[in-house]
């Protein structure tokens, strides 16, 4: 009685999460109000929570292309990547078809957050950033670009993070604990570009799902800008780093399950631990056995 419960229940839930083949209208009503609400709340929050401790300004523009080694440009083009890649995949569960999924939902993100960039503007401590658009731009971009001249998305954005020496002596800045230390800390972050090599070499010798990935990272900042120092804290010198390493496409990951599928697909984000070549711009060659 409980395998056939069991089994049943799981049945319905592939049911559910598969993809419909043509437009289904509750889903699709589903996304766009599911969609508008999240987005409306989550800028209200920003805006509440966030904005208000700060005062407010006339419309700015800020240069900032400079801060943290560009680890927070990265950050925007993995966050306008993913945000869009969710929104065309809601759109493609309802049934959309593949025009419609990347003209309102793979724009999710650079909506979003050239919203976020907007309230920035209105802020007398931050300001509008042209840098910030630019990488909001890219990732969106990498994502529609592939879908238009692929039909999928052999090149993946991949984050990954381990937590450093630098967040215990700016935790104000650089979090305080792993859940904000995973958000804040630039120096324990690394961005991926994770490429499928049998979709780019079309042979059976290579398992499906093995990439190649490389990865940027940077060290030794304690502030935004290139001038380190603070005061009563010891000074690093910040440097650039470079990987290569190998991963895992869990998309690629062949199963009949439509839950799998599913939490494949929201993990896929993060880059796996591999053994890691690094180079960086001291001019030091390290190998990792395991990096994450």
């Amino acid at each position: 009685m409980l395998f056939t419960i069991s089994s049943t229940s799981q049945s319905k839930v592939n049911a559910f999460l598969k993809p419909s083949d043509t437009l289904h209208k509750q889903r699709r009503n589903a996304v766009i109000a599911s969609q508008a609400t999240v987005t409306g709340l989550s800028l209200l929050a920003l805006d509440r929570l966030w904005y208000s401790d700060f005062e407010r300004s006339s419309f700015k523009t800020i240069n900032d292309n400079n801060h943290w080694l560009q680890m927070d440009k990265m950050g925007h083009a993995f966050s306008s990547y993913h945000l869009g890649k969710l929104g065309a995949n809601t759109l493609n569960w309802a049934g959309i078809d593949k025009d419609k999924q990347l003209i309102y939902g793979a724009t999710l993100g650079l909506t979003f957050l050239t919203a976020i960039e907007v309230m920035d503007g209105f802020s007398e401590e931050w300001g509008f950033s042209w840098g910030d658009m630019a990488f909001n731009a890219l990732g969106s971009g990498l994502f529609i670009g592939q879908e238009l001249l692929w039909n999928e998305q052999r090149i993946l954005l991949k984050y990954s993070f381990h937590q450093t020496q630098y967040a215990g002596l700016r935790p104000e800045i650089l979090g305080n604990g792993l859940a904000e230390e995973i958000f804040k800390d630039y120096n324990g972050q690394t961005y991926w570009l994770s490429a499928n090599i049998s979709s780019f070499f079309k042979t059976n010798n290579i398992p499906k799902w093995l990439n190649i990935a490389f990865g940027y990272s940077a060290e030794g900042m304690l502030s935004a800008t290139k001038n380190n120092e603070v005061e009563g804290l010891p000074t690093f010198n910040p440097y650039r780093q470079y990987y290569f390493s190998l991963d895992i496409d869990l998309t690629r990951i062949e199963t009949n399950s439509a839950i799998l599928r599913t939490l494949f697909d929201v993990f896929n984000l993060i880059k796996l631990p591999f053994p890691t070549l690094e180079i960086n711009s001291k001019g030091t060659l390290k190998l990792h056995y395991i990096y994450f």
